[in-house]
């Protein structure tokens, strides 16, 4: 084709072509094509993604290229400005918060609070507004993680309400009970009052708009964790579990927790923890220190996908232990395995709309 045969009709015929690999729907029809203008050879659009942590942004840009020069002109100097619009809607009594997700385990041990600060970062480091929230009253993790320990929340009026403002570190808007209660003192409160003390925590937080809220919740099942689920309505649970059967049983509870009358929380995946061991001077060696395959077979049993497969490498645990999330180092292979999770977490929520 000549440049002349460059039109809005002939791009967008081409451009209709792309299909999202996760709606299996074409860009067209799912109005991810905006702003198209064509001026002679010259074809600039932006291109609206479902998420800002869509691991396939490369991938669908490149075919949007591909289908002009293709089918409408090889001449053609295609511009693609690439954004975003996350799926999903204000979550209950979260305003302003897109995507509620909440990190579950069967039992503590298994590294979740270190799945969920790693997955809230990845998240953030791929341009999503992103809040965290410690919902673990009786073993807060984030004041540590995040390096915040011995800080307090200033206070904000809101129409005449005080609202609690998080801190903001690494891109990540942080609350956690560990702000308000000294670090050394034991909170030994009876179910009824803490569940009421999480209610306050979550939602007397001014979290301002968020495309997620991660939610650490405290390890196991029981009242509380209905009450969590009921009132903080998430969109998707993820269920971390390490490789081995003792874990994956408690693991198997926490997801029918979730799928109980009255609880029901679609499950996005499963994260398997601790999945190998990396000698620091042999990293291309993997060693299944407590057993191997443990977290797929779980996925698979639950009807789930399998969305990472977190390495035991000591660079997670100083991570955690000195405040800086092994995810702000993108591109190690263990920073590599958060940012596939982010990824992952985000295509899941897209398509449950």
């Amino acid at each position: 084709m000549n440049m002349n045969s460059i039109t809005h009709t002939a791009v967008l015929a081409a451009l209709s072509q792309v299909q999202d690999p996760d709606l299996k729907k074409d860009l067209v029809t799912l109005n991810m094509i905006r702003n198209l203008t064509v001026d002679g050879r010259k074809v600039s659009f932006t291109l609206v993604l479902t998420t800002p942590a869509c691991p396939l942004k490369d991938a669908i840009k490149n075919a949007c290229v591909t289908a002009i020069k293709t089918l409408v002109s090889a001449d053609a100097e295609v511009d693609v400005v690439v954004t975003a619009e996350t799926r999903g809607a204000s979550d209950g009594r979260f305003t302003g918060v897109k995507n509620v997700v909440a990190v579950a385990s069967g039992k503590g041990g298994v590294g979740k609070s270190t799945v969920a600060a790693n997955l809230a970062v990845a998240l953030a480091h791929a341009g999503a507004q992103v809040g965290l929230l410690d919902a673990d009253l009786y073993g807060p993790s984030m004041p540590l993680m995040f390096n915040l320990r011995g800080q307090q929340p200033l206070i904000r009026s809101d129409n005449g309400k005080d609202r609690m403002v998080p801190f903001t570190r690494y891109g990540v808007r942080v609350m956690s009970i560990g702000f308000l209660v000294p670090e050394e003192q034991a909170v030994v409160w009876r179910g009824p009052m803490i569940s009421k003390a999480l209610q306050q925590l979550a939602f007397d937080t001014d979290w301002g708009t968020l495309d997620y809220l991660v939610v650490d919740l405290p390890p196991g099942t029981g009242d509380i964790h209905i009450t969590l689920a009921q009132q903080f309505q998430p969109r998707g649970v993820i269920v971390v579990t390490t490789p081995q059967p003792v874990a994956l049983a408690d693991a198997r509870k926490a997801a029918a927790m979730f799928r109980m009358p009255g609880v029901t929380a679609p499950i996005l995946g499963v994260v398997e923890n601790m999945a190998y061991f990396v000698p620091p001077d042999m990293p291309e060696k993997k060693y299944h220190i407590f057993g191997a395959g443990g977290g797929k077979a779980l996925a698979e049993e639950l009807g789930v996908p399998l969305l990472a497969q977190i390495p035991m490498v000591e660079t997670v645990r100083t991570g955690g232990d000195t405040g800086k999330p092994v995810a702000l180092a993108a591109k190690s292979p263990e920073g590599a395995a958060f940012g596939e999770l982010a990824g992952n977490v985000a295509r899941a929520l897209a398509v449950l709309d």
